[in-house]
């Protein structure tokens, strides 16, 4: 891939196989059509999308923003930030902490399409976030590994990821339970095909993740040996790109088109805020979409 400028926009790879810096922007809500559609066009093929230097935005800007990029998706469980309409606030100190590989939202048919974060307090060391290209975990696979995933079918919960938090932990931690209380405050069950086709290019991409409990029609041990091939593949460094925030970062990433990783190797407050845009259905090449099994 090679660096692409137009007379203001640059796009500029950051890694090999997914990411790239995108420079010469401003966003907000009023952004130039043309400019738009070349991030969106860059965002289809890079798939992740950094922006250095947004500082002039703040909540009410990053809403008005995203919502050029679809209608905004609420999350299921956890309340808005206030005074926002749609904002969904990681904080640190509150336990939030997404130090897991994992596709935004998949224990719910109805799948994010695209998240935009912003850095809003950024510890001086650590605190990085990783994004890795699932249409080339895909493509890396051998033969039989792909005829095998694009028959098989994920079974998504927020249960699951969750239940591994320890409640033997210290005192201190009692603020990080009640968060995963709230975001398990309704449990989902979802059935996923563990090979989507993307809505907007066509190509093929695994579904699976942290919310990834079980491969159905596999018992427990067996689907814990396909997720962990599967997602290797997914993990993969040669797969992945690295951004180290500056406060004002906004990062947009397809969310069906990747997973990520927040690394939590700090010790100081870390706060980003983030809005999740649009919604699909994933659907195999078989053309049978997800489907909700069980909400309690």
């Amino acid at each position: 891939m090679t660096e692409v400028k137009t007379k203001q926009v640059k796009v500029v790879p950051v890694a090999g196989r997914i990411g790239a810096e995108i420079q010469g922007v401003q966003l907000n809500g009023d952004l130039d059509p043309a400019i738009f559609n070349e991030i969106k066009q860059a965002l289809n093929e890079h798939k992740v999308v950094f922006f250095r230097g947004q500082h002039h935005l703040d909540d009410a800007g990053q809403e008005a923003f995203s919502s050029l990029l679809g209608e905004p998706y609420a999350h299921p469980t956890v309340p808005v930030k206030d005074n926002t309409n749609y904002i969904f606030e990681l904080d640190s100190e509150q336990g939030a902490k997404a130090n897991h590989w994992h596709t935004d939202v998949t224990f719910v048919p109805e799948v994010p399409k695209y998240s935009i974060l912003r850095g809003v307090t950024i510890p001086n060391v650590g605190g990085d976030t990783v994004w890795a290209n699932t249409n080339q975990a895909y493509e890396d696979l051998p033969v039989g590994l792909q005829k095998l995933a694009d028959e098989a079918w994920g079974i998504h919960t927020n249960e699951y990821d969750y239940a591994q938090f320890k409640p033997s932990e210290t005192i201190d931690d009692e603020v990080k339970k009640n968060y995963r209380a709230v975001f398990a405050s309704t449990v989902y069950k979802t059935r996923h095909p563990v090979v989507h086709v993307h809505s907007e290019t066509g190509k093929k991409h695994l579904l699976l993740g942290g919310f990834a409990s079980r491969i159905e029609g596999y018992s427990t041990s067996e689907s814990e040996r396909l997720l962990s091939i599967f997602d290797s593949y997914v993990t993969r460094l040669e797969n992945t790109v690295r951004w180290q925030w500056t406060e004002g970062d906004v990062v947009i990433w397809d969310n069906l088109a990747t997973q990520h990783y927040a690394i939590a190797d700090y010790e100081d407050q870390r706060v980003v805020r983030r809005v999740t845009v649009g919604k699909d259905i994933p659907v195999n090449q078989q053309g049978e979409a997800s489907k909700l099994i069980n909400k309690k």
